[in-house]
């Protein structure tokens, strides 16, 4: 009985250490295709069997996302997350916890979810953030794109 006393009141669990934030990054989509659909011809619909006609041939591989998170100026991160599953179809994933400093810092994250191109989701904010703070970085395609929350 005395170690169930000792135990649920020591040793200390500390989840940051003092003057510390947490920034934690957490992404979960389907970026775009690897490849566009494309129209099939009428002598292509003749020799597919009746339940095989879709009008659009749209290849399953989806692209991998590229990430990349700065503090203040310096590159944190640049990471790339491949899509799930054994066609590559599924969604792309991600989740990074980094500690930082407590204070104001510059946070920028890019997002690219498609094959070539430049980033085409950036988000950028300046926050305050205490000792013990937590800030989420999420992606949400309906709400237009990249967020922070506390």
């Amino acid at each position: 009985m005395v170690l169930i006393g000792y135990f649920s009141s020591a040793p200390v669990f500390v989840h940051l250490p003092a003057g510390e934030a947490l920034l934690r990054l957490s992404i979960a989509h389907a970026a775009e295709r690897m490849q566009a659909c494309r129209e099939r011809s009428q002598e292509e619909l003749a020799k597919l069997p009746p339940n095989m006609r879709a009008a659009q041939d749209c290849p399953r591989e989806r692209s991998p996302l590229l990430i990349e998170l700065e503090i203040d100026g310096r590159l944190q991160l640049r990471t790339e997350a491949l899509p799930a599953g054994t066609q590559r179809d599924g969604l792309a994933t991600l989740y990074h916890r980094l500690p930082i400093a407590a204070g104001t810092h510059r946070i920028v994250v890019r997002m690219r979810d498609r094959p070539q191109g430049e980033f085409n989701y950036v988000r950028e904010e300046t926050l305050n953030l205490a000792g013990g703070d937590s800030v989420l970085i999420d992606f949400n395609a309906s709400r237009g794109g990249l967020e922070f929350r506390r």
